[in-house]
């Protein structure tokens, strides 16, 4: 699908405020000849397709995940796994550094504007692959950039390579169930160079802290706890097959035997290897809780601030930033409870009381999780049914609610959206936990359906998808501020333009919640990796200042103790958006159309937040 923007196509725009120097803005063409400007264009094209299949090559998870071709990725992919071994995450960010550098020296005189704004992008997606040269720890990930340790209680390579395999692997056919097989019997060998960049980094100093190690290691025992026959990777794969075609009964049943086997002789082995690892490490583990105890934690810190923040400011002054969002909306809240007869305590403390209000908390049984999930469809057609009236460009995508798996759901966030394939043939899913049904009142559903689905993370994410003239490292550009901006941004418009809170008090102090929720971890992230908060100092402020769960707010402070900065980038692309808005619906007037303004956002694809906001001043001009 190719989807035409509202408006023409943008012109150049600034670049990230964080980028390299030696980036050159958008300029003119003025003085070059056709034949300058021929041999530039070339040169663009080449060299974006030459590290474009450099990445996708070195990344073959990527391609399952995305669905893509063959010839898209640069060979088959679903029987191989990416090289997580120090080796592998050195050739990698060797590759991208040289990819950067490669786009770097196409002078961009030579360009088009928009020729010079796709440029610029990919030169930020490639030194955002490349990762911070300087920490020599953890991994890259093709969504969360430079993660400082390799295996955690809630991502890495153990964790996320069984899950793709279990729910976004295809088994269409028997070609393909041959590659599923093939990359069972390789798990172990793939499993062992996990451990083996694990035990590299903490020879160097770099360990994960020890308060994270409880939840990891009961991710690996939950993984181990089955008989091999009824593991998720056997389980899965033996639906999957029921619906490939040209495999009959007994071929079936020979692959399921094959994949129980390999699970039993393979799998089992090499993740109860990696659990020992674990265990092994826990003596040289630190006690400190934020990545400034690690060997170049602070420079570490700065890096993930740039790349997951979108952002050239200090941890101080994000923390600051934080504690004032966390007054302002607090005080929202407060206005609300006390117009709903709750005026006793904090807000933290009426906020918990609420949730055991009837009818709050669904039954934590099969039929009250089945009914939660049913309430989440309905208040996805809810949305939808709106939707038209304030986004000019509809994804063709579907989406899906799914709970997330019980053997992963301790160390997991509250929900979570996975992407649909590149060709849309399989969905676009919003995953929520329900470990804990106290944890997920029901006044707090619509706002995490507006984040996870639609129109956050689904609009924004299947539009940037279907963008098939931006290449596939932009159709998948992994900017953290600009993504989870927009999908907490999404959160805002429902309430401030769709009325999907009116008569719905206990809703709108839901949706503030969430958004209190974004501002304290503003406040959490740079206590923990700058100000040297511990864990336990970190929940405490969390629980008493939002009212959230224990439940969830403990799981939620260990994984930005796994993921420094990540946590940064929902309030801060937020608060741009949201500036944004307002600044073009007060400059434009009549004139205005918060549809068009969408298209603008959206339909350019992920990119820096200063990129967003020059086209945003474009647009408002091109409008006046």
């Amino acid at each position: 699908m190719k989807l035409t923007p509202v408006y023409t196509a943008l012109l150049a725009a600034g670049l990230l405020a964080g980028c390299n120097e030696s980036q050159t803005p958008a300029t003119g063409t003025t003085g070059v000849t056709a034949a300058q400007k021929q041999a530039a264009e070339m040169a663009l094209t080449e060299t974006a397709n030459t590290y474009t299949t450099a990445f996708l090559t070195q990344q073959p998870a990527l391609s399952t995940m995305l669905a893509l071709t063959p010839e898209q990725a640069g060979g088959p992919y679903n029987d191989k796994f990416p090289d997580y071994t120090a080796k592998g995450m050195a050739a990698l960010q060797k590759s991208m550094a040289e990819g950067s550098a490669a786009l770097k020296d196409i002078d961009p005189a030579g360009l088009t504007p928009e020729a010079q704004t796709h440029r610029n992008i990919l030169i930020n997606i490639f030194d955002y692959y490349t990762g911070d040269t300087r920490f020599p720890a953890g991994y890259i990930d093709t969504w969360g950039g430079h993660l400082p340790y390799i295996i955690n209680q809630i991502s890495g390579p153990l964790i996320d390579m069984p899950k793709l395999m279990q729910v976004q692997q295809s088994v269409s056919n028997e070609q393909e169930a041959v590659a599923y097989i093939s990359r069972l019997e390789k798990m172990g060998e793939f499993a062992d160079g996990v451990v083996a960049k694990f035990k590299a980094d903490e020879a160097k100093g770099i360990v994960l802290p020890k308060k994270l190690h409880p939840k990891t290691i009961a991710f690996f025992n939950n993984f181990l706890a089955s008989e091999p026959a009824d593991h998720e990777l056997v389980k899965t794969f033996a639906e999957k097959l029921t619906q490939a075609e040209g495999i009959d009964d007994k071929q079936r049943e020979a692959l399921v035997a094959k994949a129980t086997e390999l699970v039993t002789t393979v799998v089992y082995p090499a993740w109860n290897r990696a659990r020992d690892a674990v265990l092994e490490s826990e003596e040289h583990a630190s006690k400190s809780d934020g990545i400034w105890a690690q060997p170049g934690g602070d420079e570490f810190y700065a890096h993930e601030i740039r790349f997951l923040g979108d952002s050239v400011w200090t941890a101080d002054e994000i923390h600051q930033t934080g504690l004032d969002e966390v007054d302002r909306i607090s005080a929202q809240m407060d206005t609300i409870l006390k117009e709903n007869g709750y005026s006793e305590g904090t807000v933290g403390e009426r906020m918990i009381a609420l949730a055991g209000l009837p009818g709050q908390v669904f039954d934590a049984t099969d039929e009250g999780r089945g009914a939660l999930l049913d309430y989440l469809n309905d208040e996805i057609d809810a949305v939808m049914a709106k939707a038209p009236s304030f986004y000019g460009t509809i994804p063709e995508q579907a989406v899906e609610v799914r709970r997330i798996p019980p053997v992963s759901e301790a160390g997991e966030a509250g929900g979570f959206y996975s992407p649909p394939s590149l060709d849309g043939a399989r969905p676009g899913i919003y995953w929520i936990n329900l470990r804990d049904m106290a944890a997920v009142p029901k006044f707090g559903l619509k706002t995490l359906t507006y984040h996870e689905a639609v129109p956050g993370h689904h609009f924004q994410i299947a539009l940037n998808m279907a963008q098939e003239d931006i290449g596939l490292m932009r159709q998948n550009a992994p900017y953290n501020a600009y993504v989870e901006g927009w999908a907490l941004y999404s959160e805002y418009v429902a309430a401030e333009y769709m009325g999907m809170y009116e008569d719905d008090p206990l809703g709108d102090l839901g949706r503030l919640q969430a958004e209190l929720y974004r501002a304290v971890r503003l406040v959490v992230d740079t206590g923990l990796h700058h100000k040297h908060w511990t864990r336990e100092q970190a929940i405490d402020y969390f629980h008493k200042t939002t009212g959230t769960s224990l439940s969830d707010v403990v799981p939620e402070i260990e994984r930005y103790m796994a993921w420094p900065g990540q946590a940064l980038g929902y309030k801060l692309g937020m608060l741009t958006f949201v500036k944004l808005e307002k600044e073009a619906r007060n400059a434009l007037g009549d004139k205005y159309d918060i549809r068009e303004f969408h298209d603008v956002v959206l339909l350019p694809g992920a990119r820096p937040m200063a990129m967003v906001k020059s086209d945003v001043e474009k647009w408002v001009e091109s409008k006046k």
